[in-house]
């Protein structure tokens, strides 16, 4: 728990149903509520129509830019809610998530995550959203 953040999967629990852990314990310090994150290109357009690949890429791309803003990464990331508006998307999301979280954490334990299928999100032609709680480094 080097940086006061330690994701747990406590005995007894059931197997987590992807890559995340059951629970964080964070020790006490400074939080950060990270709103949302769309596949928003730099210029305000949405990357990635029809595309949920492409979609999931800048999705974490930009969840990492606002990580940077701040001096963190996502091994500071205590919680993570991940919106799909179609429930087809989740067999797209795993795999795509195995692939991606090695590359952008230290270990392969990984925050808790809670996966939810929306109605829609803010603009029809968005696909998946992320959100994240993160903890500011000692």
């Amino acid at each position: 728990m080097s940086n006061g953040v330690e994701y747990l999967n406590p005995e007894g629990a059931p197997p987590a149903q992807g890559l995340y852990s059951h629970l964080t314990r964070v020790k006490a310090g400074e939080l950060y509520f990270i709103a949302g994150q769309l596949a928003v290109g730099e210029k305000g357009e949405v990357v990635g129509v029809h595309d949920f690949a492409a979609q999931f890429q800048c999705v974490f791309d930009n969840l990492g830019k606002v990580l940077k803003s701040v001096g963190l990464d996502y091994n500071d990331v205590i919680k993570f809610n991940t919106f799909l508006v179609h429930s087809q998307d989740i067999e797209k999301f795993m795999p795509l998530r195995a692939a991606l979280f090695p590359k952008l954490f230290k270990t392969a334990v990984y925050p808790p995550n809670t996966l939810l299928v929306v109605d829609r999100l803010v603009k029809e032609s968005f696909l998946i959203e992320v959100e994240a709680v993160a903890r500011a480094r000692d």
